[in-house]
């Protein structure tokens, strides 16, 4: 007769315990499904803290306030946009390329459903809790056009484009890769576009932006 002597291998002592930046990622994905389910205000935060598995501790430890977990969530999903623009692939770009490459990015970021949907969150409730328009603001809007308005600048002092104000020319440039379609899907008028939509879109704008502007 023989014997099986496989025996199952169990960890000793207690079991592995997320690191604190991996649970930050937990919690901030049961944050947004949280927020977008119920709104800002509604959002409870030991719903959050049981979606995630965590304790309500550990949750207040990692996010102090409701405010600190929402600013977090928006940093965090600005960040995916930073990525997809790795300063490597732009620096090796042309002119051109290196415009649709940005413009496909930001219209992916702000036209998806979660942005949209996020967006109207904040300006329904940005009356009672001004800090999540702030939030929005620094970490969403300012972020994004920094990056883009020193792309900019790059491409002046290389001389490529010619621009009287950088910074208006950078808001006008984000307004018509976004404005029209954002505003539709947020009135429930038209559904988000689809990503062949959003890269015609960009190549347009591409093409009307250097028309103006490049030597």
């Amino acid at each position: 007769m023989v014997q099986n002597h496989e025996i199952e291998k169990r960890p000793r002592g207690r079991p592995q315990v997320r690191c604190d930046e991996d649970t930050k990622s937990v919690i901030i994905e049961a944050a947004n499904r949280q927020f977008r389910e119920n709104g800002y205000a509604a959002a409870s935060i030991a719903a959050i803290a049981q979606e995630a598995g965590v304790s309500t501790k550990t949750l207040y430890r990692l996010f102090p306030t409701k405010g600190d977990l929402f600013s977090e969530m928006i940093t965090e999903r600005t960040g995916r946009f930073l990525i997809a623009l790795d300063p490597g692939t732009l620096a090796v770009a042309d002119l051109r390329q290196g415009l649709e490459r940005i413009l496909l990015a930001y219209g992916m970021l702000t036209l998806s459903m979660d942005t949209i949907t996020m967006t109207r969150l904040v300006i329904s409730e940005s009356d009672r809790f001004p800090e999540i328009a702030n939030a929005f603001y620094e970490k969403a809007i300012v972020r994004t056009n920094t990056l883009m308005e020193n792309w900019l600048h790059k491409q002046i002092d290389h001389g490529l484009i010619a621009l009287d104000d950088p910074h208006a020319a950078c808001g006008m440039l984000r307004g018509m890769m976004i404005m029209e379609p954002q505003r539709a899907a947020m009135l429930r008028q038209e559904p988000p576009p689809k990503i062949e939509t959003i890269a015609a879109r960009a190549k347009m704008c591409t093409d009307l932006f250097l028309k103006g502007c490049a030597l």
